[in-house]
Parts: structure tokens; sequence; C-alpha cells
């Protein structure tokens, strides 16, 4: 156990991952956790649910520095699990007031497929732009590759309802997924890890190609699915060619033509992913 941590804050911790990562802590036992929340103060169920399995949750106004340095106060561990579409803007004042507040180290809202040429897609020039200032920030940092959420199967192209699969590259073309709760269980073992400091841990829940992941689907929803392979979205989007994809299709294309990378740190973890069955079962089950 690295004892130079004991206090954990999650910004983003009753969001989609952002949960799955707070459950994991929780579960681990060895951190005390706290769960950052925008002000005003709202019902949450999540948070109270957290609350209940003795995480403290915390309010600040974003806006306000002064604020945030003062509930940051104590963390050891910064863990940011925002979403949106700005993740630059949402981000740097969360960065600034770690740094004031003396957090030992900062782990920026990556979690997904590694990109590090700007001018793609303004979402991941976001993530790039703002991965640069936490390496400029001088706090140690840890980045963590996921690949796709394997919840997230079904809006990417896997549509059970219709047993439809799109396809936006080739169908040998591999994807690395990873689902919610093992993205959380990296992100706890990974703060053990000596060579997880101011370094990018590349994990995946699973391999596969395309062609494969429909198999799974066609297996466990006991159909033959119709495959539509459409390799020319980022071209039309770009070009405003008919039909003009919407920038949902366009990030889609570009998160399966991306290359995938190579040299994962699995072997480094003390567990197994759980099977991608598990979860396409769960999003059949969920769509049938």
């Amino acid at each position: 156990m690295n004892s130079q941590f004991k206090t954990v804050a999650i910004a983003g911790g009753t969001g989609t991952l952002g949960y799955h990562i707070a459950e994991a802590f929780l579960n681990d036992g060895s951190y005390n956790l706290k769960i950052l929340r925008r002000k005003p103060e709202t019902e949450n169920e999540k948070a109270k649910l957290l609350a209940s399995k003795s995480a403290e949750i915390i309010y600040a106004d974003y806006d306000q520095k002064d604020d945030l340095v003062k509930v940051l106060k104590g963390t050891d561990v910064f863990v940011s699990a925002v979403n949106g579409t700005s993740l630059y803007d949402t981000q740097v004042p969360l960065l600034a007031a770690a740094k004031e507040a003396s957090v030992k180290r900062f782990i920026p809202s990556e979690f997904g497929s590694e990109f590090n040429k700007i001018g793609v897609n303004p979402l991941i020039d976001g993530k790039i732009k703002f991965r640069e200032e936490v390496v400029k920030s001088g706090l140690e940092y840890t980045v963590i590759y996921t690949g796709l959420f394997q919840e997230f199967l079904g809006w990417f192209g896997f549509d059970v309802k219709n047993k439809k699969a799109t396809f936006y590259a080739d169908g040998n073309k591999k994807l690395h997924t990873t689902s919610l709760s093992d993205v959380g269980k990296y992100t706890v073992e990974m703060l053990k890890m000596p060579e997880a400091r101011n370094a990018g841990i590349k994990v995946a829940g699973a391999t596969l190609s395309l062609n494969e992941y429909l198999q799974k689907f066609e297996e466990i929803s006991g159909s033959k699915w119709e495959v539509v392979v459409d390799e020319e979205v980022k071209q039309r989007y770009q070009n405003k060619i008919e039909p003009i994809p919407s920038p949902e299709e366009n990030l889609k294309a570009i998160i399966t033509q991306n290359e995938q990378y190579k040299d994962l740190d699995n072997d480094k973890f003390s567990f197994t992913p759980r099977p991608v069955t598990e979860v396409i079962e769960k999003i059949v089950k969920q769509e049938a």
C-alpha cells in the first residue's frame, strides 16, 4: 500500500464513470473518499448512496478558486471524472485549485482512447490540451487510457433493438474496450504502482475486432444481425457531403479508425478484467 495517499477526492463522482470509480475506492477500503459536487447542494440518489457507504460529499463553487481550495485541503489524490464537451475549460480551475491545496497526484478525465494530435475533434483536443497543462503544472499525475467503455457499445453502433451493426471501419479493425467497474478498479490499483507516477497507463478489458464484438452480440441475442460498413463518415463530415453525418457519428468514426495503443499494462495489475460477454448480456437484456 502506498502510504503517501490517504484521502482521495473525485470530481464527477456521481456521473456514469465517476460513480464506478467512487465505488471501487470504497470497496478497496484503504482511502478516505470525498465526492466533489458543484454548489448549490441538490438531492442526488447516487450521492446519497455513496454517503451511506462512508464517502464525504463536499460542495464547492467551481468558479471560486478559494472555495475549491478550501474543500480540497488535505486531499492527496484528485481524480477528475468530469464529462461534457469542454473538458479543458472545466478542468483548468480544478487543476489550479488542486495545486494550491497541495494535492499530491492529479488524474485527469482521460479514460478513453489515446490521441496525441490536435485538430482531430474539439472534444479530443480539449483532453490533449488539458493533459499538457497537467504535465506543466508540476503536480504528480497519471493518465489512464481504457479504450471505449463496454457499456457504451450500444451507442457505438451495436443496435440491439434493430439487430443492426454499423461499422465505421473494416470489420477486422480491433478496438480496446473496458467495463466501467474495471476502469474503477484500475484507477484504484494504479495508485499503488510506482511506474504509474507521471506516466500514462494503458489497459483494456477486451481487445477484439468489430466482427468479434458483433459475433458476441449475435450469440447472446440469438439472432443474425444486419451489418452496415460506413468508412466515409469522417470525409463526409469534413466536406459536408450528403448524407452529412452528425458530430456524434463523426466522433464514433474517429474513435474506431484511431490507431489502437500498444504495450498494455494489464499484466501489472492483480485482477483479470471481467469478460466483455457479461456487459453485452446486460446491454441485450436492457434493450430487449
